[in-house]
């Protein structure tokens, strides 16, 4: 009788145990999914004040964000034409920011996304070297770091998967060089081109 007790409870134990494995199954799958189709908002130029207020606390790492992808080993100049194909103009540009109070020639970027993911989830894309370099510099929500991995290789299959470069045309400054150049897509060409300092735009 003991024995079909025991081996009663065990059965019981066994599905009690079997139904929370389920129910952590089922609770964690919105989680998953919203992932599996992330959706990115690009910050317009216009909406940019607000996006900082909502993130002025948050901190941002590249952590997370490290892993090697397809988009890495891609001139940076690529990489913006089909940014510009899938999200339109940047964020912000050198432009944007040479007139600031606290810009230093080391900050002379040539373009910025900034994107919330899901409503919820700060992300910022950057070149580091204008069209010198490759890849993307990417800054997180570090309280987020665990979804990263996942969130870049979303973006990644979405500028991957663009067939038609959109045409831009930006500013870049090389501190190194000193010098200013043009940059831009157009007419199925990429163009690097030294110029004089643009009107308006000095570096000290």
């Amino acid at each position: 009788m003991d024995s079909v007790k025991r081996a009663t409870g065990f059965s019981f134990l066994k599905m009690i145990t079997g139904m929370v494995i389920i129910l952590l199954s089922l609770t964690s799958l919105p989680a998953f999914a919203q992932f599996e189709a992330a959706e990115f908002e690009k910050i317009t130029k216009e909406n940019r004040a607000q996006f900082e207020r909502q993130t002025q606390n948050i901190s941002l790492t590249g952590q997370g964000l490290y892993e090697d992808t397809k988009l890495d080993d891609r001139q940076t100049n690529e990489i913006r034409a089909r940014l510009q194909a899938q999200f339109g103009n940047p964020t912000q540009t050198l432009e944007d920011l040479i007139n600031k109070d606290n810009f230093r020639p080391g900050k002379a970027i040539q373009f910025e996304y900034w994107f919330m993911v899901n409503d919820s989830i700060p992300l910022m894309v950057l070149d580091w070297n204008g069209p010198f370099g490759s890849g993307l510099t990417y800054g997180g929500a570090s309280k987020y770091v665990d979804l990263m991995p996942q969130i870049k290789r979303e973006f990644v299959r979405k500028l991957m998967a663009v067939e038609d470069f959109g045409e831009y045309k930006d500013y870049f400054y090389s501190p190194e060089k000193e010098q200013w150049y043009i940059v831009k897509y157009e007419d199925g060409k990429f163009r690097n081109e030294e110029i004089d300092s643009p009107p308006g735009m000095s570096i000290d």
